[in-house]
């Protein structure tokens, strides 16, 4: 299960929304248990419309800062935007940690819909999202 804040959830949207045309992007962090704290947002240095990448930068500062506090990034989120949210086969193979929550936000209809998986050894599994205020 993946828990976040109305704040935390509206806060990856708007940071999908503001990335258009391109795909939004960012990081999550807080306990190893998916409950998050935190919502990072990063540029799109892909600059791109169907491909995400975080900011090499954000990476770095994030994990450093994070190692400091006894942290963790819990998972990373992107939007699509103009397909369902749902892993594409990009995403499978570029995820880089079975133990991370990867985020999708869907643009495609209004309101933006927001999903979660886990994806292990290419097997993509939904989880649930709970949202609290």
């Amino acid at each position: 299960m993946l828990a976040l804040t109305t704040r935390d959830r509206d806060a990856i949207v708007a940071a999908c929304i503001r990335a258009l045309p391109n795909e939004g992007c960012g990081l999550l962090v807080g306990a190893s248990d998916g409950v998050v704290a935190e919502v990072v947002v990063s540029e799109n240095v892909a600059d791109s419309a169907k491909l995400y990448e975080i900011d090499p930068k954000v990476l770095l500062q994030t994990f450093r800062r994070v190692e400091r506090e006894g942290a963790t990034v819990v998972g990373v989120f992107h939007s699509h935007t103009h397909t369902e949210a749902y892993p594409s086969p990009t995403d499978v193979a570029q995820a880089p940690d079975p133990n991370w929550r990867y985020v999708i936000v869907s643009l495609r209809d209004v309101p933006a819909s927001l999903r979660s998986f886990r994806v292990i050894d290419g097997q993509v599994n939904e989880e649930v999202v709970q949202v609290a205020p």
